[in-house]
Protein backbone atom coordinates (compact mmCIF):
# COMPACT_ATOMS: atom_id res chain seq x y z
CA UNK A 1 0.00 0.00 0.00
CA UNK A 2 2.92 2.35 0.70
CA UNK A 3 4.65 1.67 -2.63
CA UNK A 4 1.72 1.97 -4.00
CA UNK A 5 1.06 5.64 -2.40
CA UNK A 6 4.38 6.54 -3.45
CA UNK A 7 3.60 5.43 -7.17
CA UNK A 8 1.00 7.48 -7.12
CA UNK A 9 2.46 10.62 -5.78
CA UNK A 10 5.05 10.52 -8.29
CA UNK A 11 2.86 10.10 -11.20
CA UNK A 12 0.77 13.39 -9.76
CA UNK A 13 4.33 15.08 -9.37
CA UNK A 14 5.09 14.02 -13.03
CA UNK A 15 1.63 15.65 -14.54
CA UNK A 16 1.73 18.92 -12.27
CA UNK A 17 5.52 19.09 -13.83
CA UNK A 18 3.43 19.86 -17.45
CA UNK A 19 2.15 22.95 -16.52
CA UNK A 20 0.24 25.90 -18.58
CA UNK A 21 -0.58 29.23 -16.26
CA UNK A 22 -2.50 31.84 -16.12
CA UNK A 23 -0.06 34.52 -14.97
CA UNK A 24 -0.43 39.01 -14.21
CA UNK A 25 1.79 41.47 -14.62
CA UNK A 26 1.22 45.13 -13.92
CA UNK A 27 2.68 47.66 -16.24
CA UNK A 28 1.64 51.39 -16.23
CA UNK A 29 -1.00 50.55 -13.76
CA UNK A 30 -2.31 48.38 -16.11
CA UNK A 31 -3.01 44.62 -15.30
CA UNK A 32 -1.35 42.54 -18.57
CA UNK A 33 -2.48 38.98 -18.68
CA UNK A 34 0.03 36.24 -20.39
CA UNK A 35 -0.49 32.40 -20.56
CA UNK A 36 2.73 30.51 -19.97
CA UNK A 37 3.33 26.88 -20.93
CA UNK A 38 6.03 25.01 -18.93
CA UNK A 39 6.67 21.17 -20.44
CA UNK A 40 7.60 18.30 -17.76
CA UNK A 41 10.57 17.06 -17.37
CA UNK A 42 12.56 20.22 -16.24
CA UNK A 43 13.26 21.29 -13.08
CA UNK A 44 14.36 24.62 -11.42
CA UNK A 45 18.01 24.66 -12.33
CA UNK A 46 17.14 23.86 -15.86
CA UNK A 47 17.46 27.21 -17.97
CA UNK A 48 15.00 26.99 -20.43
CA UNK A 49 15.07 28.79 -23.83
CA UNK A 50 11.37 31.16 -23.76
CA UNK A 51 9.27 31.45 -27.47
CA UNK A 52 7.13 34.56 -26.65
CA UNK A 53 4.20 34.06 -29.30
CA UNK A 54 1.88 37.29 -30.14
CA UNK A 55 -1.52 36.66 -31.51
CA UNK A 56 -3.28 38.80 -34.13
CA UNK A 57 -5.54 41.45 -34.26
CA UNK A 58 -8.87 40.05 -32.72
CA UNK A 59 -6.97 37.13 -31.29
CA UNK A 60 -6.53 36.29 -27.72
CA UNK A 61 -3.93 34.77 -25.49
CA UNK A 62 -5.49 31.59 -24.96
CA UNK A 63 -6.00 31.10 -29.00
CA UNK A 64 -2.98 31.73 -30.20
CA UNK A 65 -1.54 29.33 -27.64
CA UNK A 66 -3.59 26.25 -29.74
CA UNK A 67 -3.07 28.72 -32.98
CA UNK A 68 0.50 28.72 -33.13
CA UNK A 69 0.60 25.28 -31.12
CA UNK A 70 4.71 24.95 -30.43
CA UNK A 71 3.47 22.84 -27.66
CA UNK A 72 5.34 19.54 -29.71
CA UNK A 73 8.28 21.55 -29.71
CA UNK A 74 8.25 22.60 -26.29
CA UNK A 75 7.95 19.64 -24.95
CA UNK A 76 10.21 17.24 -27.40
CA UNK A 77 13.61 20.14 -27.01
CA UNK A 78 11.66 21.79 -23.17
CA UNK A 79 11.15 25.07 -24.41
CA UNK A 80 8.77 27.77 -22.15
CA UNK A 81 5.97 29.27 -24.28
CA UNK A 82 4.36 32.34 -23.38
CA UNK A 83 1.23 33.86 -25.04
CA UNK A 84 0.39 36.97 -23.85
CA UNK A 85 -2.68 39.07 -24.34
CA UNK A 86 -3.02 42.26 -26.16
CA UNK A 87 -4.87 45.22 -25.08
CA UNK A 88 -8.56 44.90 -26.85
CA UNK A 89 -7.38 42.33 -28.72
CA UNK A 90 -4.51 44.57 -30.42
CA UNK A 91 -0.80 45.32 -30.43
CA UNK A 92 0.55 49.38 -30.18
CA UNK A 93 2.55 48.11 -32.81
CA UNK A 94 3.16 51.96 -33.60
CA UNK A 95 0.03 51.42 -36.29
CA UNK A 96 -3.63 52.25 -36.00
CA UNK A 97 -5.04 49.65 -33.62
CA UNK A 98 -6.77 49.95 -30.59
CA UNK A 99 -3.95 49.57 -28.29
CA UNK A 100 -1.86 52.68 -30.08
CA UNK A 101 -4.97 54.85 -29.81
CA UNK A 102 -5.14 54.24 -25.84
CA UNK A 103 -1.72 55.19 -25.88
CA UNK A 104 -0.50 50.86 -24.31
CA UNK A 105 3.40 50.72 -24.16
CA UNK A 106 3.82 46.81 -25.62
CA UNK A 107 7.08 47.20 -26.08
CA UNK A 108 7.38 47.99 -21.99
CA UNK A 109 4.91 44.86 -21.44
CA UNK A 110 7.35 42.85 -23.27
CA UNK A 111 10.28 43.67 -21.54
CA UNK A 112 8.95 43.32 -18.31
CA UNK A 113 7.62 40.30 -19.26
CA UNK A 114 10.98 38.92 -19.99
CA UNK A 115 12.15 40.26 -16.48
CA UNK A 116 9.19 38.20 -14.85
CA UNK A 117 9.68 34.90 -16.52
CA UNK A 118 13.49 35.52 -15.71
CA UNK A 119 12.87 35.84 -12.21
CA UNK A 120 10.01 33.45 -11.65
CA UNK A 121 10.51 31.04 -14.07
CA UNK A 122 13.74 28.69 -15.70
CA UNK A 123 14.20 30.83 -18.30
CA UNK A 124 17.93 31.28 -20.48
CA UNK A 125 18.25 34.96 -20.73
CA UNK A 126 20.25 34.69 -23.71
CA UNK A 127 17.43 32.42 -25.68
CA UNK A 128 14.34 34.73 -25.16
CA UNK A 129 12.63 34.80 -28.72
CA UNK A 130 9.59 36.36 -30.02
CA UNK A 131 7.03 35.02 -32.96
CA UNK A 132 3.87 36.40 -33.83
CA UNK A 133 1.33 36.61 -36.63
CA UNK A 134 -0.28 39.79 -38.55
CA UNK A 135 -0.76 42.45 -35.50
CA UNK A 136 1.39 40.45 -33.54
CA UNK A 137 4.02 39.93 -36.55
CA UNK A 138 4.43 43.64 -36.65
CA UNK A 139 4.73 43.81 -32.78
CA UNK A 140 7.55 41.62 -33.30
CA UNK A 141 9.06 43.58 -35.81
CA UNK A 142 8.93 46.47 -33.57
CA UNK A 143 10.46 44.59 -30.79
CA UNK A 144 13.19 43.37 -33.35
CA UNK A 145 13.89 47.64 -33.01
CA UNK A 146 13.41 48.38 -29.75
CA UNK A 147 14.53 45.79 -27.44
CA UNK A 148 17.50 44.18 -29.25
CA UNK A 149 19.10 43.53 -26.20
CA UNK A 150 16.84 41.36 -24.50
CA UNK A 151 16.03 39.40 -27.78
CA UNK A 152 17.84 37.00 -29.47
CA UNK A 153 15.80 36.44 -32.52
CA UNK A 154 12.13 37.42 -33.74
CA UNK A 155 10.29 35.39 -36.87
CA UNK A 156 7.15 37.35 -38.15
CA UNK A 157 4.48 35.93 -40.03
CA UNK A 158 1.65 37.33 -42.01
CA UNK A 159 3.39 40.21 -41.34
CA UNK A 160 6.16 42.85 -42.00
CA UNK A 161 7.52 46.25 -41.07
CA UNK A 162 5.99 49.45 -41.15
CA UNK A 163 7.87 52.45 -42.77
CA UNK A 164 7.45 54.57 -39.30
CA UNK A 165 9.46 55.98 -36.38
CA UNK A 166 8.70 52.40 -34.44
CA UNK A 167 10.56 50.52 -36.98
CA UNK A 168 14.00 52.45 -37.00
CA UNK A 169 16.07 49.30 -36.96
CA UNK A 170 20.11 49.82 -35.18
CA UNK A 171 21.85 46.89 -34.33
CA UNK A 172 22.07 43.63 -35.87
CA UNK A 173 19.59 41.01 -34.94
CA UNK A 174 18.30 37.42 -36.87
CA UNK A 175 14.84 37.75 -38.23
CA UNK A 176 12.96 35.81 -40.40
CA UNK A 177 9.60 36.33 -42.13
CA UNK A 178 7.42 34.18 -43.26
CA UNK A 179 4.65 35.81 -46.05
CA UNK A 180 1.70 34.42 -48.50
CA UNK A 181 1.82 36.19 -52.02
CA UNK A 182 -1.92 35.82 -52.23
CA UNK A 183 -2.03 37.23 -48.45
CA UNK A 184 -5.53 39.94 -48.83
CA UNK A 185 -4.55 41.50 -45.71
CA UNK A 186 -0.84 42.01 -45.75
CA UNK A 187 0.38 42.72 -49.47
CA UNK A 188 2.83 40.53 -50.03
CA UNK A 189 4.54 43.52 -52.74
CA UNK A 190 4.02 46.16 -50.07
CA UNK A 191 2.72 49.56 -50.31
CA UNK A 192 -0.07 51.13 -48.50
CA UNK A 193 -2.25 48.64 -46.48
CA UNK A 194 -6.05 49.44 -47.17
CA UNK A 195 -7.44 47.54 -43.95
CA UNK A 196 -7.20 46.68 -40.43
CA UNK A 197 -4.53 49.09 -38.79
CA UNK A 198 -3.63 50.88 -42.18
CA UNK A 199 0.53 51.91 -42.40
CA UNK A 200 2.91 52.22 -45.32
CA UNK A 201 4.91 48.81 -45.13
CA UNK A 202 7.74 46.79 -46.80
CA UNK A 203 7.54 44.61 -49.37
CA UNK A 204 8.70 40.74 -48.29
CA UNK A 205 11.46 40.94 -50.32
CA UNK A 206 11.81 44.45 -49.41
CA UNK A 207 12.47 43.79 -45.64
CA UNK A 208 14.80 40.73 -45.84
CA UNK A 209 16.99 43.19 -47.83
CA UNK A 210 16.48 46.10 -44.86
CA UNK A 211 17.49 43.41 -42.50
CA UNK A 212 20.05 42.29 -44.30
CA UNK A 213 22.23 45.74 -44.76
CA UNK A 214 21.69 46.02 -40.79
CA UNK A 215 22.93 42.59 -40.15
CA UNK A 216 25.98 43.09 -42.47
CA UNK A 217 25.02 40.12 -44.73
CA UNK A 218 26.23 39.00 -47.82
CA UNK A 219 24.30 40.80 -50.92
CA UNK A 220 22.95 37.73 -52.67
CA UNK A 221 20.94 34.90 -50.50
CA UNK A 222 21.36 31.42 -50.68
CA UNK A 223 17.58 30.21 -52.58
CA UNK A 224 16.43 26.87 -52.16
CA UNK A 225 12.81 25.70 -53.66
CA UNK A 226 11.76 22.84 -50.28
CA UNK A 227 9.87 19.55 -51.95
CA UNK A 228 6.30 19.47 -51.52
CA UNK A 229 4.83 17.29 -49.26
CA UNK A 230 1.29 18.05 -50.43
CA UNK A 231 -0.84 19.02 -52.82
CA UNK A 232 -2.55 21.92 -51.76
CA UNK A 233 -1.85 24.47 -54.41
CA UNK A 234 0.95 26.06 -52.70
CA UNK A 235 4.69 26.12 -52.79
CA UNK A 236 7.52 27.29 -50.66
CA UNK A 237 10.61 29.07 -51.48
CA UNK A 238 13.77 29.61 -48.84
CA UNK A 239 16.28 33.00 -49.23
CA UNK A 240 18.63 32.96 -46.31
CA UNK A 241 21.25 35.98 -46.34
CA UNK A 242 24.32 35.56 -43.81
CA UNK A 243 26.55 37.51 -42.35
CA UNK A 244 30.14 35.41 -42.82
CA UNK A 245 31.95 37.03 -39.72
CA UNK A 246 29.10 36.75 -37.30
CA UNK A 247 27.09 34.10 -38.91
CA UNK A 248 23.86 36.49 -38.26
CA UNK A 249 21.12 35.26 -40.70
CA UNK A 250 17.80 36.42 -41.69
CA UNK A 251 15.72 34.40 -43.57
CA UNK A 252 12.56 34.51 -45.70
CA UNK A 253 9.88 31.82 -46.36
CA UNK A 254 7.98 33.02 -49.33
CA UNK A 255 4.42 31.09 -49.63
CA UNK A 256 3.65 30.99 -53.19
CA UNK A 257 -0.07 30.39 -53.21
CA UNK A 258 -0.52 30.90 -49.38
CA UNK A 259 -2.66 33.81 -47.38
CA UNK A 260 -3.44 35.69 -44.23
CA UNK A 261 -2.62 32.60 -42.51
CA UNK A 262 0.04 30.19 -40.50
CA UNK A 263 1.98 27.92 -42.87
CA UNK A 264 0.49 24.11 -40.92
CA UNK A 265 -1.83 25.75 -38.83
CA UNK A 266 -6.12 26.01 -39.14
CA UNK A 267 -8.24 27.24 -42.32
CA UNK A 268 -9.30 29.75 -38.96
CA UNK A 269 -11.44 31.83 -42.06
CA UNK A 270 -12.71 31.25 -45.16
CA UNK A 271 -10.17 31.08 -47.89
CA UNK A 272 -12.66 34.06 -49.40
CA UNK A 273 -11.39 35.75 -46.32
CA UNK A 274 -7.70 35.31 -45.44
CA UNK A 275 -6.80 32.35 -48.18
CA UNK A 276 -5.45 29.56 -48.15
CA UNK A 277 -3.30 27.62 -45.64
CA UNK A 278 -0.17 26.21 -46.79
CA UNK A 279 0.37 22.43 -45.18
CA UNK A 280 3.91 22.42 -47.21
CA UNK A 281 5.75 24.43 -44.80
CA UNK A 282 5.21 23.68 -40.71
CA UNK A 283 5.66 27.08 -39.35
CA UNK A 284 6.48 26.09 -35.80
CA UNK A 285 8.96 23.91 -37.00
CA UNK A 286 10.75 26.08 -39.22
CA UNK A 287 10.50 29.09 -36.64
CA UNK A 288 11.84 26.73 -33.59
CA UNK A 289 14.55 25.60 -36.31
CA UNK A 290 15.53 29.33 -36.80
CA UNK A 291 15.61 30.67 -33.50
CA UNK A 292 17.73 27.78 -31.89
CA UNK A 293 20.73 28.23 -33.76
CA UNK A 294 20.37 32.15 -31.90
CA UNK A 295 21.39 33.57 -28.40
CA UNK A 296 21.81 36.87 -27.13
CA UNK A 297 25.60 37.64 -27.32
CA UNK A 298 25.61 40.07 -24.45
CA UNK A 299 24.17 37.48 -21.72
Amino acid sequence: MRTFLLFLLMLVCFDLSAQQRNETITVDGIKRDFITYIPAGTGNADKLPVIISLHGRLGTAERQMKFANFKPVADRDKVIIVCPQGIDRSWNDGRGTPAHYKGVNDVKFIDQLITFMLKHHPADASRIYVTGMSNGGFMASRLACELHDRIAAIAVVAASMDNSESYRPVKPIPVMYIQGTNDPLVPFAGGKMKRGAGGTIYGHEEVLKKWALMDGCDNKPVITNLAPKVNDGTSITKEEYENPSTHINVVGYTITGGGHTWPGGSQYLPKMIVGSVSHNLDACQAIWDFFKGNRLASN
